[in-house]
């Protein structure tokens, strides 16, 4: 199965290759969508739509995810690649987050994903995956990206940057996500 991916991102690409290891991913920059959603799902659905009309009978997919932080009403939110502003930047966001959250005793988290996909036939189907945790002290950590460094699973002692990428894909909100998309697209060919 081909699955033309709505990123530009190396990371993303990693992870859904490994998540999806029977799919022949295969990336497309949705330049020009703007991600102006007030929702992670909205967004996906603006850049899975932005690369649909070029591969029409083919499976597209988009995703938007972000952290969500409880004591900061929800942010980063959508806005979690350019939490420090414009152009992203990895060790800002990272670091106006901890500032953010300074003296605050309340670090629960989640990362949510929402996966978009247009099907073959044109029709469109968008899934979540969470993964709640909290926000450590200080980052720790080298693998992943984003704030992996910074967030820490429920049950587990080591932040997203220390587990091993098949660990960190079994319990992210993006292997969640994927897998639910994984039952979509199952279920519709098994259907054909």
């Amino acid at each position: 199965m081909r699955l033309f991916v709505a990123t530009h991102n190396p990371h993303k690409l990693r992870e859904i290759r490994e998540i999806l290891p029977g799919a022949e991913v295969i990336a497309d920059d949705p330049s020009g969508a703007a991600e102006t959603a007030p929702d992670f799902s909205g967004n996906a659905l603006i850049k899975v739509r932005a690369i649909a009309g070029r591969h029409r009978g083919d499976w597209c997919l988009a995703d938007d995810s972000g952290l969500e932080v409880r004591a900061l009403g929800g942010e980063p939110g959508v806005r979690s690649a350019r939490y420090a502003g414009e152009p992203t930047n990895t060790p800002a966001n990272n670091a106006l987050l901890l500032r953010n959250l300074e003296g605050v005793a309340d670090r629960r988290a989640n990362f949510t994903c929402a996966i978009a996909l247009v099907d073959p036939a044109g029709e469109e189907h968008v899934v979540t995956g969470r993964c709640f945790g909290r926000i450590a002290e200080a980052p720790s950590g080298s693998e992943g990206f984003g704030y992996d460094p910074l967030f820490v699973p429920d049950g587990h002692d080591r932040s997203f940057a220390e587990l091993s990428p098949a660990e960190k894909n079994a319990i992210s909100h993006r292997g969640r996500a994927l897998a639910a998309a994984r039952e979509v697209v199952e279920g519709l060919q098994a259907g054909t």
